[in-house]
C-alpha cells in the first residue's frame, strides 16, 4: 500500500519521460528554473549560462518554438511571470530583478540588492509587483513604476527558495529558517520557523488555495505543511522520496536532493523531481503516490505545470550534489515537456 507515512513503502506503476519533447536551442549551462505563464502556454527558462530563454508550447504536443531571449549579467538563478501573464521577471547572481516586456521585446532592472537574487515571484499587492529573496537576507518588494523597493523585510537568513498562491508567501532560508508571510500585511513575517525536516531545504511549493505548502530537502524527505495550526495537527505529515535501495556494502538506501516541486493546478495533487533523475505525481489527500518516472539520465532541477496542469515542463542538467567531479562533458542539459496523462495527476478515488 502507498502510504506516505514514516518508514512505510511507496508502490506504484512507472512511467517513461524518453519521448517527451525537448524545446531547441535550450541553455547552454544548468537550467536553475523554469516557469510556465499563468495565462498561456508559454515558458521562461533561466539559467547558469547568464539567460532566459521564452519559448512558446504546443498543448496538444508539447512541441515548442524559441520566442525570445535576453541577458542578465551573470547566472541566472531564478524565473516568474506577472500575475497577469504581460511580463517575464528574472533574478540572478548579478544581484538584479529583471523583467522583460514580450510585446516590447526590451528587458529592464527593476530592482537590486547587496547580493545574488536566488528567488523571484509575482504578488498581488494592489496591482502586479514583484517579490525578490536573496542572499543578502531580505525579501523586497518592487513597483514596475519606481526605481526604489515599496518595502524591505529582513530575512532570518539568506534565501534559497521562495514561493506563493493567494496571499501565503513561503521563504526557505539557510539553516534550515522558514519565514512564513500573510500578503495582507507584506511587510512583517506572520510566523518565523525551522523546517520539520531535518536537512537542508532545497524546495518549496505552496498550495494552489493558498492554505499550505509542500516542502522538500536535500535528504530525500518531503512534509505537507499547512498555515492553521488545527489543520496541521490533523493533516500535516511528511514523507521519504527519491531514494533507492542498495544492498553493498550495506543495506541501506541511496538518497537524493528533492531539486524541485510543483502543483497541479487543476486537480491538487504534485509533483517532486530529483538529483535522482525522477519524476513522482502524488496525492497528499489519499496520501498516495500516483506515477513515478523512470530515471532521465541526469538530475532534474526546476519543474512547472503549465495553466490548467495538462503540461509538464522541467529542466535536466546538472546540480552540483556530487561535487564538481562528476560535471562532465558529456552530461546532460536541457528542458522537457510533458503531455500530462489524466491517470499521472488525477486523485485516488475517495474510500466510501
Amino acid at each position: 500500500m502507498s502510504l506516505l507515512s514514516r518508514g512505510s513503502s511507496i508502490s506504484s506503476s512507472a512511467f517513461d519521460l524518453s519521448q517527451d519533447r525537448r524545446v531547441p536551442e535550450p541553455p547552454s549551462d544548468s537550467v536553475s528554473c523554469v516557469a510556465f505563464s499563468p495565462v498561456a502556454d508559454v515558458l521562461s527558462v533561466a539559467s547558469w549560462d547568464n539567460k532566459v530563454r521564452i519559448y512558446e508550447v504546443n498543448p496538444s504536443t508539447g512541441d515548442s518554438q524559441g520566442r525570445a531571449i535576453y541577458e542578465h549579467q551573470a547566472p541566472v538563478l531564478s524565473t516568474c511571470w506577472l500575475t497577469d501573464g504581460s511580463k517575464v521577471v528574472s533574478g540572478g547572481c548579478d544581484n538584479a530583478v529583471r523583467v522583460y516586456d514580450p510585446q516590447a521585446g526590451q528587458a529592464i532592472q527593476i530592482g537590486s540588492h547587496d547580493a545574488a537574487v536566488k528567488s523571484v515571484c509575482s504578488v498581488q499587492l494592489g496591482s502586479p509587483m514583484v517579490a525578490s529573496a536573496s542572499w543578502d537576507k531580505t525579501l523586497k518588494y518592487w513597483d514596475l513604476r519606481q526605481p526604489t523597493p515599496v518595502s524591505t523585510v529582513q530575512l532570518p537568513e539568506r534565501a534559497y527558495i521562495m514561493d506563493t498562491q493567494k496571499t501565503l508567501l513561503v521563504v526557505g532560508c539557510a539553516e534550515r529558517r522558514l519565514a512564513i508571510i500573510d500578503l495582507n500585511s507584506p511587510q512583517t513575517i506572520y510566523r518565523a520557523s525551522e523546517s520539520p525536516l531535518k536537512m537542508q531545504t532545497r524546495s518549496i511549493a505552496c498550495m494552489p488555495d493558498g492554505t499550505g505548502y509542500a516542502i522538500a530537502s536535500i535528504e530525500g524527505r518531503c512534509a505537507i505543511q499547512y498555515v492553521d495550526d488545527a489543520k496541521q495537527s490533523a493533516s500535516g505529515f511528511s514523507f521519504r522520496c527519491h531514494r533507492s535501495p542498495v544492498t553493498t556494502p550495506k543495506v541501506g538506501d541511496n538518497i537524493f536532493a528533492v531539486n524541485a516541486i510543483s502543483f497541479n493546478p487543476g486537480y491538487g495533487t504534485f509533483s517532486t523531481a530529483g538529483s535522482d533523475g525522477t519524476v513522482h505525481f502524488w496525492d497528499k489527500e489519499a496520501k498516495f503516490r500516483l506515477r513515478y518516472s523512470e530515471p532521465v539520465g541526469g538530475a532534474i532541477t526546476s519543474t512547472s505545470f503549465n495553466k490548467n496542469g495538462l503540461l509538464f515542463a522541467y529542466g535536466i542538467s546538472y546540480d552540483w550534489s556530487k561535487g564538481y567531479q562528476s560535471n562532465t562533458v558529456n552530461y546532460p542539459t536541457e528542458v522537457r515537456v510533458r503531455v500530462v496523462k489524466e491517470m499521472e495527476v488525477k486523485p485516488r478515488p475517495k474510500k466510501r
